[in-house]
């Protein structure tokens, strides 16, 4: 990272609210990176972060909207991983994004996710009129396709309303629909985000209590891996889980950020109805070392 890139008043160079986990068509929102910084910037956000899963390929269109409305732009992505039986995000802001390591490990994730939509879509399609060409028509460009365009093309279908009632019925793993897919495990994703000279913050970790979240022995491991910190302020973490991890925060003296988990129409969540200090985006910018964000 350049000395440029450092704000040299801290905080201050923000103008805030910070918003850092947004997600544009490259992944699994509905709108293109500018259109998601033009509904971000609509909603009063003034630094945000553009966190596709397992890809950067918004990074430019988004920056450039962003310098365009004079919005600061910090460079971002939501890793998949997964832990037991858990399924864990991991996002990483201000990486390089050519790092070899990271990039094969998230092709691998790409494809793979390619691979298991395919056959969760043959498998859906035994008992509905549901084609694999279906799902093709609700993806934008090259995005990976997974289960929201799934279930937006059983929503074009009219065999569902929303995306909210396709994963409460037909996606969700009780239905027998559900396939698997491959995700690193959350120690390796940090140790890739890190070694990429990113900053690693777990989202949305506990979201459905304690018997969900990672044990927090393991949470420690992670820690002492480099871990920034945990994403706390999200709508889907509970009083509980958010207690807990403000504690473990306190303790090790992390980076604690909050969002909205933007996806255009694919969610009821809109931007800025979590927000992250300046405190804590200096933090994140005084730490990484792969890319520099881009200021307005």
């Amino acid at each position: 990272m350049t000395d440029d890139a450092v704000p040299s008043t801290g905080a201050n160079r923000f103008s805030g609210p910070n918003d850092l986990h947004l997600h544009s068509n490259h992944s699994d929102g509905t709108e293109s990176p500018a259109e998601v910084v033009r509904q971000a910037h609509a909603h009063g956000i003034r630094t945000l972060a553009l966190t596709d899963h397992d890809r950067s390929t918004g990074w430019d269109e988004a920056s450039k909207a962003a310098a365009s409305l004079g919005v600061t732009f910090l460079p971002g992505m939501e890793l998949s991983a997964k832990y037991e039986w858990r399924s864990v995000h991991v996002l990483g802001y201000l990486f390089a994004p050519d790092d070899e390591a990271l990039r094969a490990e998230t092709d691998r994730i790409r494809n793979d996710r390619i691979g298991r939509a395919e056959r969760i879509v043959r498998n859906i399609g035994r008992d509905y009129d549901l084609v694999w060409d279906d799902v093709v028509a609700q993806t934008a460009g090259d995005a990976t396709v997974g289960r929201p365009h799934i279930a937006d093309a059983l929503i074009a279908r009219g065999i569902v309303r929303d995306r909210g009632e396709a994963f409460d019925g037909i996606l969700h793993p009780r239905e027998g629909y559900y396939e698997p897919h491959y995700a690193p495990d959350p120690l390796s994703a940090v140790n890739l985000i890190t070694r990429a000279g990113g900053v690693a913050v777990i989202a949305h970790p506990v979201t459905t209590g304690r018997d969900r979240m990672m044990p927090i022995a393991f949470i420690e491991r992670l820690i002492d891996a480099g871990l920034g910190g945990f994403e706390i302020d999200h709508r889907e973490n509970t009083e509980q889980g958010k207690k807990i991890l403000r504690d473990v925060a306190l303790k090790h003296d992390l980076i604690v950020t909050g969002s909205s988990d933007y996806h255009g129409a694919g969610k009821p969540n809109l931007p800025g109805e979590n927000t992250t200090s300046d405190a804590m985006v200096a933090r994140i910018i005084d730490r990484a070392t792969g890319t520099d964000p881009r200021y307005a």
